[in-house]
């Protein structure tokens, strides 16, 4: 039995609004299980899981297993996971509490690939601290990350790496195991971001030998939540807390605010919406992810072998990065067109892509693709079909 991806489109209602969403880094659609999810959390639960009433106790099961389910979803501890209403805010969240760290004459390592979410935290402590920043380049021609660079860029004063897992606009997926390695082998820590990966791929905590994973919801078809997954819980107490309880202990210490306990719910089904794209899947929850994440990949990888077949016909497209270890998003540009006009070119045919990166591209700036106009950003989705391919294919040629 192969991917069905007909069964797939058939539990997202936005679907049939006509359109081709091509456009998942700009939040993929929502599931109904996750939108009902997320109407029942708020007509069942409370705005606090203190107390002993029954809506405080609902908000309660519902932060733990919100908790459970990120957790599976990385291969984590639930005690590792913090909750918030953005990865970009936890990140930054993060940043302030591990500043301490990051001192005159220390270092931290930052990546051309990642998103302005997982570099400005850290710009802004280095600046403020005086720590000196390095930076891992990406080849040109390939937008691919080697590997061999680590080993001359993590020296004995780094103290942090902050690193993709995948581009969210070129697809390219570093390795993250050879940094956090060579991190670790001088005391440093390693963050890494899998807004691009997830889901992509079946994220392990522990392969990636990450410190801490950052996720955010919006990514798989989950709802405005973010989430830092940190390896070993106990971590978490060894920091300074930012919570404004001066009690809080573990997650607790990096949740600043409230939580939304309907959004918390949606969050929880998202995750098991991904678990069960693959019908044949069963066992736990994170057995039941890694098949279907693996039949999900087997799908994509046909499907995105089709998509830059279609793309090689466009006279004038060019192809921005081919890494040979990606995730099925690809960013391109057309000769003599402004990446948003073609953008908006697409938009009449009823087509959605992404044109321009929210708060810019620290990768498309040093390719100097942003002086040339800049790049239209696609992406795969599990609901995506051969036939929008092609669709994507013929509006691309009639673009004038």
């Amino acid at each position: 039995m192969t991917y069905d991806v007909a069964r797939v489109r058939g539990l997202i209602p936005s679907l049939g609004d006509g359109w081709i969403h091509l456009d998942p880094q700009a939040g993929m659609l929502v599931p109904d299980s996750v939108s009902r999810a997320v109407s029942t959390g708020f007509r069942t639960s409370s705005f606090s899981h203190i107390g002993r009433h029954g809506a405080a106790t609902r908000s309660g099961a519902i932060l733990d297993a919100a908790r459970e389910a990120v957790a599976d979803l990385v291969g984590g501890d639930p005690a590792g996971v913090v909750l918030g209403p953005d990865r970009a805010v936890l990140l930054a969240w993060l940043a302030e509490s591990l500043s301490s760290r990051l001192g005159l004459g220390t270092g931290i390592v930052l990546s051309r690939l990642d998103d302005e979410a997982n570099v400005a935290p850290w710009l802004r402590i280095a600046n403020r601290y005086g720590a000196h920043v390095r930076w891992a380049e990406v080849e040109i021609e390939t937008c691919e990350m080697p590997s061999w660079q680590f080993e001359e860029l993590i020296g004995p004063t780094a103290r942090l790496v902050a690193l993709t897992a995948a581009s969210p606009i070129v697809g390219s997926a570093p390795a993250v195991r050879v940094a956090a390695d060579r991190v670790h082998d001088v005391g440093g820590l390693l963050v890494a971001d899998a807004f691009g990966a997830a889901p992509y791929a079946l994220i392990d905590i522990d392969e990636l030998n990450a410190d801490v994973v950052a996720l955010s919801a919006p990514s798989w078809g989950g709802p405005q939540v973010g989430a830092l997954v940190f390896r070993d819980p106990a971590f978490l107490d060894r920091i300074p807390s930012m919570s404004l309880n001066p009690y809080a202990k573990g997650a607790e210490r990096l949740e600043v605010g409230g939580h939304q306990y309907a959004l918390l719910a949606g969050l929880t089904e998202s995750i098991d919406f991904l678990a069960a794209l693959d019908d044949r899947a069963t066992g736990t929850r994170r057995e039941r992810l890694e098949m279907s994440i693996t039949s999900l990949q087997d799908y994509h990888d046909q499907l995105f072998d089709h998509l830059m077949q279609v793309l090689e016909k466009v006279e004038g497209l060019t192809v921005i990065g081919r890494a040979s270890t990606r995730i099925p998003t690809v960013s391109f540009t057309m000769a003599g067109m402004q990446a948003e006009k073609v953008a908006a070119k697409l938009a009449d045919n009823r087509i959605g892509t992404v044109s321009g990166v929210h708060g810019g591209s620290r990768l498309l700036d040093a390719l100097g693709v942003n002086d040339e106009g800049g790049a239209v950003t696609i992406g795969l989705a599990p609901y995506t079909t051969r036939y929008e391919i092609d669709q994507l294919g013929r509006a691309l040629i009639t673009l004038e």
